[in-house]
């Protein structure tokens, strides 16, 4: 009973905490503009105020037009610190229990959203994922500077956390102020999205509804969100079908939309920039590849880079790679057409599920900041994807099919002499490769069909003899 009490004591000091700091606390500001104005004042095509503004407690994902909305920081306002004080103080929250600061989103509140309470926020302590250095597989392709940000060592094995913490934080705020208008959320996914979402609101109590595509997802993925009491609805359709159906009861019922068209997913997902350049003391890598479905992602990257450049705190922004895979791969189609005239296309089956995405919501965003990033959008095919993560497991990862494209993206790049060997580069791991282990089991085992599965490693069936044991050891390891 003792200890049940003292755990309940650290619970409660640890929010009271928050409470008592959020008076002292610099007022800062958001709320959603269109994406379009955002676009245009970069591209010098206006300047002023945008023209519509709504407050992020209002329920609105789209712009008067239909476009996209953004999130707009209050940008004079964080400009009044200096780039040392932004530093020391996200550096200063690093794997703290302050709630909610040690969070590797929340340890950004105030570039993320910096109106909400400490008390409405829902966080698992998600981010402050490692960066670690493949300083084996770099030397094997010839690079002294190469690591893989591991995005899905979080709560539910993927980068969705990130994103999701920040909008399950709002909808649990506006549960309290507008009871009627948002009683549940909903999304469509791909596997990765419904976890987190799923997991979210099972820790604030809040009813969530999952749309997937059915038998497109891992077994890992589909029992997540079942094993957290959301609503799994299996649907005979591909994600763009299940999205467009999440949009049609999202707008007629008060349930509220989880997907990245939601800007409020990126405000969290592009604290990871941030935190690479704390792991680089503040230094901005040369290359930054990041597997592309959606599409959100990317544009979640840029707007953390951008915005520690434009605050001063680093002077460049890396150089971004998209990688898609071939069988799904509109944005690639667009960038060899100079992003002229971009066309959706029906995807097809890829072993890299999570970006298995014909029609991005996100396109426009991505054009925009790759163009921003003079970036490159490269493809992998099915053999290419499973190759590269098995390649790369051999020196000590384990990683999933969607990170297995960008790496089949890096071994291209560095053929070609586009990155160079000394280049600092981070390949953006997006889920934990122990969401995928049927696809990595059916290719260790030579079950696809038409592929070779070079740097197969199947198990050796032996006799129960020494003399069976020590054959098998030779034939793997000669010199023993």
């Amino acid at each position: 009973m003792a200890v049940r009490a003292a755990a309940s004591s650290v619970a409660k000091d640890i929010r009271s905490d928050a409470v008592q700091r959020a008076s002292a606390e610099a007022s800062f500001h958001a709320q959603y503009v269109p994406f379009a104005h955002i676009k245009a004042s970069a591209d010098g095509e206006v300047s002023g105020p945008p023209p519509e503004t709504y407050s992020l407690d209002e329920v609105v994902y789209r712009a008067r037009d239909g476009g996209l909305l953004d999130v707009q920081h209050d940008f004079e306002a964080l400009a009044k610190y200096d780039a040392r004080y932004w530093k020391s103080l996200f550096d200063s929250r690093i794997g703290t229990t302050r709630w909610p600061h040690g969070s590797g989103v929340w340890s950004k509140k105030e570039w993320v959203l910096p109106q909400i309470s400490d008390d409405d926020i829902v966080s698992m302590f998600e981010g402050n994922s490692n960066l670690f250095w493949a300083e084996r597989f770099g030397r094997e392709i010839g690079m002294s500077d190469l690591w893989v940000k591991q995005c899905g060592n979080s709560h539910t094995g993927s980068f969705k956390d990130l994103g999701m913490t920040v909008l399950v934080s709002q909808v649990n705020r506006l549960r309290k102020v507008k009871p009627d208008e948002v009683q549940a959320v909903g999304c469509a996914s791909t596997g990765d999205t419904s976890a987190a979402l799923s997991a979210y609101c099972a820790a604030a109590a809040i009813p969530s509804i999952v749309f997937l595509p059915a038998d497109k997802i891992s077994l890992a993925q589909l029992v997540q969100p079942i094993a957290n009491g959301a609503l799994v609805l299996s649907i005979d359709t591909d994600f763009d079908g299940c999205m467009r159906l999440i949009q049609e009861v999202t707008a007629s019922s008060p349930i509220y939309l989880a997907n990245s068209m939601n800007s409020l997913r990126l405000e969290g997902q592009k604290t990871a920039a941030i935190e690479i350049l704390q792991q680089f003391d503040w230094e901005v890598p040369d290359w930054l590849i990041i597997p592309g479905g959606n599409l959100g992602n990317v544009y979640a990257f840029y707007k953390g880079f951008k915005l520690a450049k434009d605050l001063g705190l680093v002077d460049r922004l890396p150089r971004l790679v998209v990688a898609q895979a071939h069988n799904a791969n509109p944005l690639y189609q667009a960038y060899k057409a100079g992003y002229a005239n971009f066309r959706a296309v029906k995807a097809g089956t890829t072993l890299a599920s999570a970006i298995q995405i014909g029609d991005p919501v996100s396109i426009h965003r991505a054009v925009m900041a790759l163009e921003a990033c003079d970036g490159i959008v490269e493809e992998a095919t099915e053999e290419e994807l499973m190759d590269a993560a098995a390649r790369a497991d051999l020196t000590g990862m384990f990683n999933c099919p969607h990170t297995g494209v960008a790496l089949a993206a890096l071994l291209k790049l560095r053929e070609r002499g586009v990155i160079a060997p000394n280049d600092r580069t981070v390949v953006v791991s997006t889920a934990h490769g122990l969401k995928f282990t049927q696809s990595k089991t059916a290719y260790h085992s030579k079950e696809f069909e038409g592929m070779a599965s070079t740097y197969a490693n199947p198990p050796v069936a032996v006799k129960e003899s020494i003399g069976s044991v020590m054959d098998a050891i030779r034939g793997k390891f000669p010199a023993l």
